[in-house]
């Protein structure tokens, strides 16, 4: 019997629409809190007094401005927060709040990428299958360097995903810096209404089940449980467990996908500076199937499908095969602020049961293999050298008659 899932307190992932591969907990105010002591000292006070006086004074537009108590609050918000240089630990206002609620359900209007930033850059971690992102031909590690006539390098990532953003049917273009291309590449988009399903499955060969996890979201356990049912009920002898470009999401969906193939044991641990950063999380007891079983990864792999993988790996040695995997090892937290808005902060980073850091550095596969996923399952050289694994384990002669 497949177990339950866990009990534990998650939020959403941040900015799943672009920004996705972020691991989030989900809290109010830490204790400890003294909100009586002010945020700057009497000089930093002082001069965002003044700022906001010359503003106020003198700018051409100012007595045009509405809600500028909100604006200016808000705008220093995001500032203060940014200014702490990691790309994962944001502001988000009220109206951001809400539509990143709603893009957790799997539904939300935009291009179909996920973003990240690395090294300084903004790269595209992965298209999601079947957007326009996808059609169009993005892919994982594609450095956008321009959006419309306005370019992007250095920016916030905030404002990347706003300017890529917008309604379905509208149109942007983008473009690209892609290893291997001397110049950059232009993409027109429209943008769609995307609806995401988490998990897609078939049997390859009449022998192998083939499940490839889309994303880590609020459907994923429940779609994996049903995958897992329909080819375990026809007889497969080996599973194939793909997670290339997919960028991440709940933690709890990480630790409840590792617990279906784990019979117990620690899934991944936590450390970060403060005592309630550090944690540890653990499978139950029995297993959904002892079938063989092989991961693939590559380098839109991140977070999420890091902490599965290294687990996998890490407890019960299933191979990885594929290319390095992304590198996204860090949890975050979101701090619910009285306006209803919020502060992501960076509290922690994983590791997987063997005290691996993912983080920046993503993890090496067992068996490498160039290539990239594509839809023909026959010209997908990962997927094939994955069923030829499948087939050494199950029929391990063959092996050593080869």
């Amino acid at each position: 019997m497949w177990k339950r899932t866990r009990d534990i307190v998650i939020g959403i992932l941040i900015g799943l629409t672009l920004s996705g591969g972020i691991l989030v907990f989900r809290t109010g105010l830490v204790e400890g809190f003294d909100l009586r002591v002010a945020p700057f000292g009497n000089q930093g006070l002082w001069l965002m007094k003044q700022a906001r006086a010359i503003l106020e004074t003198y700018h051409v537009d100012a007595d045009t401005q509405q809600d500028v108590e909100d604006k200016l609050v808000h705008g220093a918000l995001r500032g203060m927060v940014s200014a702490w240089d990691d790309p994962y630990t944001r502001y988000v206002d009220p109206d951001q709040m809400k539509q990143e609620e709603i893009e957790m359900q799997g539904e939300y209007g935009g291009l179909g990428i996920y973003i990240g930033k690395k090294d300084g850059r903004t790269m595209i971690i992965s298209p999601i299958e079947g957007t326009p992102a996808d059609r169009v031909g993005l892919k994982p590690m594609d450095e956008i360097v321009k959006v419309n006539d306005e370019v992007i390098v250095g920016m916030d990532q905030n404002e990347v995903v706003k300017m890529l953003r917008g309604a379905p049917g509208t149109a942007v273009t983008i473009w690209i810096r892609r290893e291997g291309s001397d110049e950059l590449l232009q993409f027109d988009i429209v943008r769609e209404n995307i609806q995401i399903h988490s998990v897609r499955h078939e049997v390859l060969q009449e022998r192998w089940g083939y499940i490839r996890l889309i994303q880590f979201n609020q459907k994923t356990t429940e779609e994996l449980v049903a995958a897992l049912d329909d080819v375990i009920g026809q007889g497969v002898e080996g599973l194939i467990l793909d997670v290339r470009n997919n960028p991440g999401g709940l933690l709890n969906v990480a630790v409840d996908v590792a617990d279906l193939f784990l019979d117990g044991g620690l899934v991944v641990g936590m450390k970060g500076r403060v005592e309630r950063s550090n944690d540890t999380l653990y499978a139950r007891s029995g297993v959904k199937t002892e079938l063989p079983l092989v991961v693939l990864i590559n380098e839109g792999s991140a977070s999420a499908s890091e902490i599965v993988a290294g687990a996998l790996r890490d407890r019960s040695d299933v191979p990885l095969i594929g290319r390095k995997s992304f590198g996204k090892g860090s949890v975050q937290t979101l701090f619910n602020l009285p306006d209803g808005s919020g502060i992501y902060v960076t509290i922690a980073r994983y590791h997987t049961p063997k005290g691996i850091n993912i983080d920046h550095n993503g993890l090496e596969p067992d068996l490498e293999v160039e290539g990239e996923m594509v839809k023909e399952h026959e010209k997908d050289l990962q997927l094939q050298r994955a069923l030829e694994e499948l087939h050494h384990i199950v029929s391990p002669d063959r092996r050593e008659a080869s």
